[in-house]
């Protein structure tokens, strides 16, 4: 991990010790007082990894198995990409290669596939091959091209007759009919995660949009992309699911990257981004973590609070209580899926966890 641990600060009523103590015998947990319906539902890690071609697929879950052995928990999931992925007149072979890479997984690998969009030819079989074999492997299963909830009730349906009856959903919206019915679409169930879709977004307007706002810094700029970005978003929040923020195709400009990711992070509500590169998870993963200050300083807090039996305190001259608790809380979870060091008087909170997020 990269932050030299930090020490947590002593609270008003007692040290670092009596703080720990109460983390880790105190009557309830965090997550358990804290976390309503609306938000923190689903965590997942903060980097959705897509890669298609069969070496490139090998190496990915190498990486994955390397950099949770490095930082401690699985920073990024690894979707096994049928769409873009599988030759034309090759899918049936393709999703059988990626059935049988999840099932080979390392244990704690958190694998998905992105399986072809309902109507085409290929879906059917795709699910009965990929969720048949090896959906007790899978984290999600993607569904791209989602047009409306009858496109996710089809592919429920499609993964109950393979088998694969809990394994959630995530939806890529990727048209403008699509982005009004965001909020139905989140609202599903089965539903854990909405995706944007720009290019095929961007394509679908028939020429009004620039292809300038597919870039990395155009597609923060126009207008209607803006809008969409913003929609996704607010629908996965009001509905408890995980906003997931398109691909940067200037995959060589990580600085583009940076830029974009802090975007998406911090303006667009975003708590989740695509890579295509392997050189682009750690910069999407440094993005979305919690800087080394706002971990203590919410450590500092929720230590306060905890000792407080959550009742309202004051914090350097500020007064909290379960409002900013819980911005607090999610905080540090962002922190523990990101690989940050935690301050030592708050990591029984976390002791549970095993290092695959779900």
């Amino acid at each position: 991990m990269r932050d030299a641990p930090a020490q947590a600060a002593p609270s008003p009523a007692g040290g670092a010790a009596a703080n720990a103590a109460t983390c880790a015998s105190g009557p309830a947990h965090p997550r358990d007082v804290l976390l309503g319906a609306q938000a923190g539902a689903v965590l997942l890690p903060v980097c959705d990894h897509y890669c298609g071609a069969p070496e490139r697929m090998r190496k990915s879950l190498q990486l994955q198995a390397d950099m949770a052995r490095e930082f401690g928990v699985c920073l990024f999931d690894v979707t096994l990409d049928c769409e873009d992925g599988a030759p034309v007149g090759g899918e049936a072979e393709h999703a059988a290669l990626v059935a049988e890479l999840a099932c080979a997984a390392a244990p704690g690998a958190r694998v998905a596939a992105r399986v072809h969009a309902v109507e085409h030819a290929a879906f059917a079989s795709d699910v009965a091959t990929i969720a048949g074999r090896a959906g007790q492997r899978l984290t999600h299963l993607m569904l791209p091209k989602v047009e409306s909830v009858d496109d996710v009730q089809a592919a429920c349906q499609a993964l109950d007759r393979a088998g694969a009856t809990a394994l959630p959903l995530h939806a890529l919206i990727e048209s403008p009919a699509a982005v009004e019915q965001a909020f139905a679409i989140a609202s599903h169930p089965r539903v854990q995660s909405l995706s944007f879709g720009l290019m095929d977004f961007v394509s679908a307007h028939g020429g009004a949009i620039p292809a300038s706002a597919m870039g990395a810094s155009g597609q923060f700029d126009h207008p209607l992309v803006v809008r969409a970005k913003l929609e996704i978003a607010s629908a996965c929040h009001a509905h408890g699911k995980v906003a997931s923020h398109c691909v940067v195709t200037e995959f060589s400009d990580l600085g583009a990257l940076r830029t974009a990711a802090g975007l998406a992070a911090e303006r667009f509500g975003y708590t989740r981004m695509w890579s295509i590169h392997p050189a682009q998870i750690r910069p999407i993963v440094e993005a979305f973590a919690p800087r080394p200050e706002a971990v203590e300083d919410a450590a500092k807090i929720l230590l306060a609070a905890a000792e407080a039996h959550w009742a309202p305190v004051g914090v350097g001259g500020v007064l909290h209580d379960r409002a900013s608790y819980r911005y607090f809380w999610q905080l540090l979870e962002r922190a523990q899926r990101t690989g940050r060091t935690l301050p030592p008087a708050v990591r029984p909170w976390f002791t549970a966890q095993t290092a695959s997020v779900h």
